[in-house]
């Protein structure tokens, strides 16, 4: 079961994700990697790998760094491969936080495969499908928030995160609005990403504490623990953090250790793929809370994180960034295959990841194509 070969792919996608407001002054395209290794009895295994900004960023790490850590080596020595990469991470890699995660995804797929087992249950089931919240984008007004958040109410959604457009005042008119429209049985969680000073935050927080929102997630710089201590102490909401932590498991320690956060987040793509996303989640587990997983902006990988999200208890939600369409890339299946008529998803039932990559997409996308051989 050794790798023999390992394949990457650097594709643009039509769409980006943020706005001119939020690209700054650099430009701002929208590729992402795919990644492909053949193992010696020819099994394969997928991963999909940000690469916002610059794919040739993402291309370099995978060529240079990536592939001669994984070529020759067994897809069953996963704990080894993590750590090695986090040693060569301290050695000089300095990896990008969305680096290297998601190869090993393809590892735990192409293991799980070789089993015949759905990945959820290769790791070991606790159950096979859960609840998704709608997860907007940054939206011109308010009025673009309720109509979104409406309309996935009609489709079953029982929850809606905001990813309010700022300043902290429109922020508030926003939810106020979103609530009044969806009524009081919509679960409500807020993510502003970043942009609140303490004393906004906790306006904002006990604004959305007499709204009944469910959370407010990541109102300062994950590394700020010391503003999300003062903003958990001072407010009975959620605070939700660690989505961009660096370090892992260990980064979300310490903000675990701080008392900076109530619930904590996690991905298989910015958390170490999966190895590392169930070590958060057990970390969590161990204190008491819950790990809701972040979207990863790209299908398969976030099929990944439903099968992760199913191998553990305390893992609430599925998050789907809206219009799904944009952000399924480069998977065959629409995400809604997965998605029932109440509002949850499942969990694939084929081995693996369960699912099929979209190979004349990836071809007709690519910009730079590369093979390695052990």
């Amino acid at each position: 079961m050794r790798i023999e070969t390992f394949e990457t792919w650097i594709c643009n996608r039509p769409k980006g994700l943020f706005d001119e407001d939020r690209q700054g002054a650099a430009p701002m395209p929208w590729s992402y990697g795919v990644g492909r290794i053949t193992t010696s009895d020819g099994i394969e295994g997928i991963a999909t790998f940000w690469a916002a900004r610059s794919g040739a960023v993402t291309d370099a790490y995978l060529s240079d760094v990536i592939a001669p850590v994984i070529l020759g080596r067994s897809i069953h020595d996963r704990e080894k491969i993590w750590h090695d990469f986090w040693n060569i991470d301290r050695h000089g890699a300095f990896f990008p936080v969305f680096l290297p995660g998601p190869i090993d995804v393809a590892l735990w797929d192409a293991a799980a495969r070789t089993a015949g087992l759905p990945l959820h249950q290769y790791i070991g089931s606790y159950r096979t499908s859960l609840p998704v919240y709608a997860s907007s984008l940054w939206l011109p007004g308010v009025e673009d928030y309720v109509r979104e958040a409406l309309a996935y109410k009609a489709r079953g959604f029982k929850a809606y995160k905001v990813h309010p457009c700022g300043p902290s005042r429109l922020d508030m008119e926003i939810h106020a609005a979103v609530r009044a429209a969806v009524g009081p049985e919509m679960v409500l969680m807020s993510d502003p990403v970043s942009e609140y000073t303490l004393h906004e935050a906790i306006k904002v927080a006990r604004h959305m504490e007499s709204l009944d929102y469910y959370w407010l997630e990541e109102p300062f710089r994950d590394y700020e623990l010391d503003k999300y201590a003062k903003l958990s102490a001072a407010v009975d909401i959620p605070i939700v953090g660690t989505e961009t932590t660096r370090g892992g498991p260990w980064g979300v320690a310490q903000a675990i250790r701080d008392n900076a956060v109530d619930m904590v987040r996690a991905d298989v793509s910015w958390k170490g793929g999966i190895t590392g996303t169930l070590k958060v989640c057990h970390l969590a587990e161990a204190h008491g809370m819950n790990c809701e997983l972040h979207t990863t902006t790209m299908g398969p990988m976030d099929i990944a994180n439903v099968h992760v999200a199913c191998a553990v208890r305390n893992s609430e939600y599925f998050e789907l960034f809206v219009p799904e369409d944009t952000f399924q890339v480069p998977m065959k299946q629409s995400l809604r295959d997965f998605m029932d008529a109440d509002g949850n998803i499942h969990a694939p039932t084929g081995p693996g990841l369960g699912i099929d990559i979209d190979w004349d997409l990836v071809d007709n996308n690519c910009v730079s194509h590369r093979r390695f051989g052990a």
